[in-house]
């Protein structure tokens, strides 16, 4: 009747693996106690063609310092998507970096 049981051997390394990758992807959260500058105000190179969107550049934190990664043209993803930029907020005494997205 009971045949299709996961034994309890088996099932508390499945849930001892979900909490760990859990926990991993919440420890993946760096917090950088300098503050980024301020964004440098690109030039833009022309539009590739009709329906690309500019997605700003910024800066990034590599460790040590804060590197500007160029801001480029991109397709959405979908029609009506929006660009929801790449940002900083302040968490835990310092600042996180918070990736940009099609929304």
């Amino acid at each position: 009747m009971f045949r299709n049981r996961i034994p309890g051997k088996k099932w508390i390394g499945l849930v001892f693996a979900g909490v760990l990758a859990g926990s991993t992807a919440m420890a993946a959260e760096v917090i950088i106690r300098v503050a980024p500058p301020r964004p440098i105000v690109e030039t833009r190179i022309v539009r590739p063609g009709p329906g690309y969107f500019w997605i700003g550049g910024y800066h990034r934190w590599d460790g040590r310092a804060y590197l500007w990664v160029p801001g480029r043209w991109e397709l959405p993803p979908r029609a009506h998507a929006r660009w929801v930029a790449h940002r900083y907020v302040r968490r835990g005494g310092g600042w996180v970096f918070v990736e940009g997205r099609w929304r």
